[in-house]
């Protein structure tokens, strides 16, 4: 007998579809710094009178006129619209190049005055007051592969490498809702190992964890009753929200399905919850009522608040604190919902936050794979990957815990270390075996993530360092700029002349390939970074010569006269720009927390974040609750603002 294919049809019929789910409560919260009419108005005022002449006169010969769109900026289409949240990134690579003046490129017949820069710079500031009070679209996804075995071990006990089978997610690509006729297959293959592991395998005897599932066998001519009660139960811990009585009769059709088919109670009620853990309602997080007719924002529900949360911090579902608040529905009371932020950061499982948003803000995700150059770096075993990995993964939690400032990640004195990772410290003779601990560091040029062996690691080529790759991580991933992508084909150091370059240091060699006008605007600003921070080497070693032999020059300018010449000093001025630090850091952790790029109306949101965390002296615990009660967070759209 194979119930499979009808197994699908009544999957499918319990199968809502995920795009209809919206949730219903109260009408929505107002939002907080909604911007006044006047202000709009002077931002555009400002837009028409003094940015589209700047455009017409300084930018749009090469970026939109005659269709020229060099570097992907068009802004023949951006001054019809440019409140558009698709034109965001656009705006801010403008903003960097006319504030750091290599737009208009050096030689350029016509170059804006200082004043004219600055009022350029200051609008862009203000763009974000045109746009509408929207807590931008909501994302209804499926859980990521990691939060599928997160879910099962909390749900069933199972160790979570059950899904180790599942294809893994691809960084970058966003979050998914949809399944191919394959995933459903692997899913379906998931859910059968899981009840092999927690019920034991089919026609074997009934184990404690069944009888606690499923209760005891009911008379004849009671058992839909004892299911539909078993269902409604397994349903609700699976969907993380009380199930509809229509998804409790769905279920019940494989119920009844099973029974015709001369299944035990228990090997149908086994059934039963194999189609729960191949519903749409598990395996993506939906809301639990339909929205009113006629709006346009809603607030969450508190049981979808209570998902939200819990896959932010812990990439899981919601413990049963979480959940009992969300059936009481005082999850989203302000005070209530603060003090469950703060439990959860407290919990052990917090570190899904490192693992899935500060490993990829840090990029030290990919130290497990990153190729080094065996020869030069023997040292780099498995083991040494691990430390580096929980060196930062130990210092982002203690600076998340202890709510410390968010300029603590570039200037701290202290980082993790064990006995494999502190040779590249220098520190082997203090600081022995396997267990990570905590360590005071004396050495200024250490400390924060910019000494890091872990960061300094993957912002490096497999055999050398990069002072670009580093100058780029610390302007993107630290200071929020957005750096444009080198021109094509433009050479890499590796095509220079190897006669010409022998004697060359690497500073000298990239000082070189600066040359090239094509180049320079940009490496003017990055450069002096890398160059700060080439006394470390490919894996985080101290050095006062590179590999030419010839000794390092780490010093260097920024723009605006910032001068340095060790990494600590670098550090110092890093660390200075802390509005900039802070700011980039709460655009990043909001991005993450709504899975989506920011848009719009989510630039205020960030500037009243800002002004509140400047009074707590930025802490991160302090922006970790502020994303969480934000507007964005607790509300969705339903539909564009303005749509019919």
């Amino acid at each position: 007998m194979r119930l499979t294919p009808t197994l699908h049809l009544v999957v499918s019929a319990i199968a809502v579809p995920v795009a209809s789910f919206v949730p219903l409560l109260a009408p929505a919260a107002a939002a907080q710094d909604a911007p006044s009419e006047a202000r709009r108005a002077r931002v555009n005022e400002t837009f028409r009178t003094k940015v589209v002449p700047f455009l017409k006169a300084y930018c749009m010969d090469c970026h939109g006129n005659n269709n020229k769109r060099k570097g992907g900026i068009d802004f023949a289409k951006m001054v019809q619209r440019p409140a558009d949240g698709r034109f965001r990134s656009a705006w801010q690579v403008s903003l960097a190049q006319v504030r750091e003046q290599a737009m208009p490129p050096e030689g350029t017949a016509r170059q804006p005055t200082e004043a004219e820069r600055r009022e350029f710079a200051e609008w862009v500031g203000t763009v974000k007051y045109l746009s509408p009070v929207d807590p931008g679209p909501f994302v209804i996804r499926r859980l990521t592969k990691v939060e599928f075995g997160n879910t099962l071990r909390d749900l069933f006990g199972v160790d979570p490498a059950v899904v180790a089978g599942l294809p893994d997610d691809v960084p970058g690509e966003g979050y998914l809702n949809t399944f191919s006729p394959l995933q459903t297959e692997q899913y379906l293959a998931v859910a059968n190992a899981v009840l092999d592991r927690v019920l034991g395998p089919k026609d074997a005897p009934p184990t404690e964890v069944q009888k606690t599932l499923f209760g005891e066998t009911p008379p004849e001519g009671k058992a839909r009753e004892a299911a539909a009660a078993v269902a409604r139960t397994q349903a609700r811990r699976a969907f993380r929200r009380p199930a509809t009585d229509e998804e409790v009769e769905a279920l019940l059709k494989v119920f009844d399905l099973a029974q015709a088919n001369k299944l035990t109670y228990p090997e149908s009620l086994r059934l039963v919850l194999k189609a729960v853990l191949v519903s749409p309602q598990f395996l993506f997080i939906t809301p639990a009522k339909a929205a009113e007719a006629g709006k346009t924002i809603v607030p969450l529900d508190d049981h979808q608040l209570a998902s939200r949360l819990s896959y932010f911090l812990w990439a899981t579902m919601p413990d049963p604190e979480l959940a009992a608040l969300a059936d009481k529905g005082t999850l989203h009371e302000p005070e209530v919902l603060r003090g469950q932020v703060k439990r959860m950061l407290a919990d052990r499982r917090s570190r899904a936050l490192f693992d899935g948003f500060g490993s990829q803000w840090l990029g030290v995700g990919t130290l497990a794979t990153k190729p080094f150059d065996a020869k030069k770096f023997p040292l780099v075993t498995p083991e040494m990957r691990a430390a580096m990995y929980d060196e930062a993964r130990l210092f982002f939690d203690s600076i998340v815990r202890e709510n410390r400032s968010v300029v603590g990640f570039v200037d701290s004195d202290y980082t993790f270390l064990n006995g494999t990772l502190a040779p590249l410290y220098g520190l082997e003779k203090t600081v022995t075996g396997p267990e990570m601990r905590r360590v005071k560091l004396a050495d200024g040029n250490r400390g924060g993530v910019l000494g890091m062996p872990g960061v300094l690691a993957v912002t490096s080529f497999p055999e050398r360092t990069s002072p670009v790759k580093r100058g780029v991580w610390v302007l993107e991933q630290l200071l929020g700029q957005h750096v444009p992508p080198a021109p094509a084909n433009v050479p890499t150091l590796e095509k220079q002349n190897p006669k010409q370059v022998a004697t060359l240091t690497l500073r000298q060699r990239t000082e070189l390939h600066r040359k090239n006008p094509t180049c320079a605007s940009c490496h003017k600003v990055l450069d002096p970074i890398g160059f700060g921070l080439e006394n470390f080497d490919a894996v985080g070693r101290w050095r006062d010569t590179d590999d030419s032999g010839g000794p390092i020059d780490a010093a260097g300018e920024l723009p605006g006269g910032k001068r340095f010449s060790t990494p600590k000093e670098l550090k110092a001025i890093v660390a200075g720009r802390r509005d900039e630090l802070a700011r980039n850091l709460t655009e990043k952790l909001l991005a993450y927390a709504l899975c989506r790029q920011l848009e719009g109306y989510d630039e205020i949101v960030v500037d009243g974040v800002m002004g509140r965390l400047a009074r707590d002296n930025y802490g991160m615990q302090s922006l970790v609750v502020e994303v969480v009660t934000s507007y964005p967070f607790l509300n969705r759209q339903v539909a564009p603002p303005n749509a019919k």
